[in-house]
């Protein structure tokens, strides 16, 4: 199948917000092919974005798919496979908020929980080396990387967001092989999970939920030992209220314009 404009719509509305949840992708795919008037299969949706991929990979870039740790959904995102670290978020960031989240990113990955606290994050805004950041500033700051989806924050404190794990798997497999956690049911990297209290191996949320529903007494998979951690609840099943998504220029949009021009130059210049 070769690539048209519906494809090169779906492409741009799926940048402009950098992440979008399985069910707004379907409805943006039907959306596409109807305005563009190609043929819509509804079930044909990989098919669709294996097109795109095969387009996209000469330019480094490729349509992912993943489920958020703390809700167990399914996301899509467009990911930039030649820039695998923290650089990429230069465009939108000056050195010393780039520095300021590699040391977030730094607590998240050694803690225990997953989560870092803000009172710790602010407190390494005083010791930056490129340039010492006010507490507004570092503030105000954290909101924007949550605005951009780069951070979750929860009662005061923050984990990574499923398009920061996305974007950044290979940076953390990289600068963290010791400190990082597998999954051992996806293989994916994992930073909120529960353990095996006997041989140890770790099964993130989503995971520890598809594979045990129904169990009345769930056994580790890999030592068959007794599981000692309760079940999550993650509610699973995709929001079926999700509204087509636009590609109005608001927050996220204006963060995503610069990757979203060179992307659509270089796809041009191979058509």
């Amino acid at each position: 199948m070769a690539m048209n404009d519906s494809h090169r719509r779906f492409i741009q509305v799926l940048m402009s917000h950098g992440i979008m949840e399985a069910s707004a992708v379907r409805k943006l795919h039907r959306h596409c092919c109807e305005i563009h008037k190609v043929h819509y299969v509804h079930d044909k949706l990989d098919d669709f974005i294996d097109v795109l991929n095969k387009h996209l990979k000469p330019v480094f870039m490729e349509i992912r798919k993943r489920f958020g740790e703390d809700d167990g959904k399914r996301y899509y995102a467009l990911v930039n496979t030649a820039e695998n670290d923290v650089a990429k978020m230069a465009t939108d960031y000056a050195e010393n908020e780039l520095e300021l989240f590699r040391k977030a990113l730094d607590l998240i990955i050694v803690s225990t929980s997953g989560f870092a606290s803000s009172t710790y994050i602010l407190n390494l805004a005083d010791n930056l080396q490129n340039k010492k950041m006010k507490k507004k500033e570092a503030e105000q700051l954290l909101q924007r990387f949550v605005q951009d989806k780069w951070l979750i924050e929860r009662d005061g404190e923050y984990t990574l967001h499923t398009r920061c794990l996305m974007e950044m798997e290979h940076y953390m497999r990289n600068n963290y092989p010791d400190l990082m956690k597998i999954c051992n049911i996806c293989r994916d990297i994992t930073i909120q999970s529960q353990a095996c209290v006997v041989c140890g191996i770790y099964i993130h949320l989503p995971c520890v939920e598809k594979y045990f529903k129904g169990h009345a007494e769930p056994r580790c998979p890999h030592c068959s030992e007794p599981w000692a951690h309760e079940i999550p609840d993650l509610n699973q099943a995709d929001s079926q209220s999700s509204p087509i998504p636009s590609t109005s220029k608001n927050g996220q949009v204006q963060t995503q314009e610069r990757r979203l021009s060179k992307t659509q130059s270089n796809l041009r210049s191979r058509r």
